[in-house]
């Protein structure tokens, strides 16, 4: 019974390995969401699926010619750049169903360093290829050009956190900015797995190392959230909504609606 168990093991991976647009469970939340299904043909064959990459691997280096855009389907990948010193500084997380590369969609290098989290498989699609497809296409490059944008909305409306927020304030929008982006895939918007470490969420947030720790414990001890290890449960999302004045955002976006 074990040697057939870790046969079908084998099979059932080798399946998943071979995941295809049209049945995707993530289709809906990347590219394949502008396509009919003659039209997901076209883009799977463009496509390469190779093997997972693992945690500290990276998909491209900054300074690289740019090749192909990625679309994540299982893991996380941080972005950074690297100053002329070797410092590093996170620009984002990208979870499943998101677009890595796109930034260096018209240049000819990649502005960034895109390096996996954990383990993490990625649907290659190589630009030349991806061009010729978006002029037969038009669906596909008005959802290239949607994926642009809101990868702009993010980084604008991450900017202003920074710049006008405090430390707990900042936290608290990063742990509530995941949680909609894991419900949107279907998952719990209250219990999930930071992939990034305490420094490089301290990175990203322009806070030093010690004050984010400081901040989780803070969190936790008034009842905000609870944590072990990587996993976080967020508690009491009202209150962590009005800490980071998502409540007045979003009474801001009714009344301009």
């Amino acid at each position: 019974m074990t040697g057939d168990k870790k046969i079908v093991d084998f099979i059932a991976s080798s399946r998943s390995n071979q995941a295809h647009c049209n049945t995707c469970s993530l289709n809906s939340l990347c590219l394949p969401i502008a396509l009919e299904n003659d039209d997901l043909d076209a883009l799977d064959r463009i496509i390469k699926r190779s093997r997972p990459i693992q945690k500290g691997e990276l998909l491209f280096k900054q300074g690289d010619h740019v090749n192909s855009v990625y679309a994540i389907r299982t893991g996380a990948v941080k972005t950074y750049t690297v100053a002329p010193s070797g410092e590093e500084q996170i620009t984002g997380f990208n979870l499943a169903s998101e677009l890595v590369g796109l930034s260096g969609y018209n240049q000819d290098a990649y502005p960034l360093t895109a390096k996996a989290l954990e383990t993490t498989t990625v649907c290659e699609l190589p630009i030349e290829q991806l061009e010729t497809l978006c002029d037969d296409l038009p669906g596909l490059r008005k959802q290239i050009m949607r994926n642009m944008s809101g990868e702009i909305r993010q980084d604008q409306q991450m900017m202003l956190q920074l710049s006008k927020r405090s430390a707990d304030e900042r936290l608290a929008y990063f742990l509530l900015e995941l949680s909609s982006r894991f419900e949107r895939r279907g998952f719990s918007p209250k219990a999930f797995r930071l992939s990034m470490s305490r420094v490089d969420i301290s990175n990203y947030l322009g806070l030093a190392v010690e004050t984010v720790s400081r901040i989780f414990t803070r969190f936790q001890k008034n009842g905000l959230i609870a944590t072990e290890g990587k996993e976080v449960q967020l508690v009491n999302l009202e209150e962590l909504g009005a800490l980071a004045g998502t409540a007045k955002q979003e009474a801001d976006c009714e009344r301009h609606n």
